[in-house]
């Protein structure tokens, strides 16, 4: 059987650490896992409950909750701007918390991770994630968490699936993720 993890990255830009710490996840994920990256985010229009009805759903919306419903788990990539969860990521989470009581995240096993470039490596913005998607109604995992700082140097001359203690972390996240979809 194979576990499904969805992963949704909070930065937009093509060469972005975080896309590039979610393809080193997907390539290192341990054998049975498969890591499913959702490229759209960008394409998914701010929340509004107007349009949250039968019929007046955006597609990327409907494509987002679909590759949602259909996961085990989720890994959040979140970037820190300006101290805090980036507005796509914060977006994803508002999307995938409706409808409210039964969305496609509930109960689900969550992490979140990341990569910035200041010197605590998106703390900030990866507790405000946790809490939100918390708060939607993901089981978020407390416990899980890798914070890379100094990204820009860190990564100017390597890629995340390059650097062996990146590569170490994530197979720990993995792990323990998937040891909690195990147990659920």
């Amino acid at each position: 059987m194979t576990v499904r993890i969805l992963g949704l990255v909070g930065s937009l830009r093509a060469g972005s650490h975080n896309r590039q710490l979610a393809h080193a996840a997907a390539e290192h994920a341990p054998e049975g896992v498969e890591i499913v990256l959702f490229d759209e985010l960008g394409e998914v229009p701010f929340y509004n409950e107007d349009i949250d009805v039968d019929g007046s759903v955006p597609a990327a919306a409907v494509r987002l909750r679909e590759v949602a419903e259909s996961a085990d788990a989720f890994i959040l990539f979140s970037p820190e701007y300006n101290g805090t969860i980036p507005a796509v990521l914060k977006n994803a989470i508002d999307w995938l918390s409706r409808p409210f009581g039964a969305s496609a995240i509930s109960g689900k096993p969550t992490a979140v991770i990341g990569t910035a470039f200041g010197q605590y490596g998106g703390v900030w913005a990866q507790d405000e994630a946790r809490k939100s998607v918390g708060i939607a109604g993901a089981k978020v995992i407390e416990d899980i968490k890798l914070a890379i700082p100094g990204s820009v140097t860190r990564f100017a001359e390597t890629r995340p699936a390059d650097d062996t203690e990146v590569v170490d972390g994530l197979h720990k996240v993995l792990g323990r993720l998937t040891a909690e979809i195990a147990a659920a």
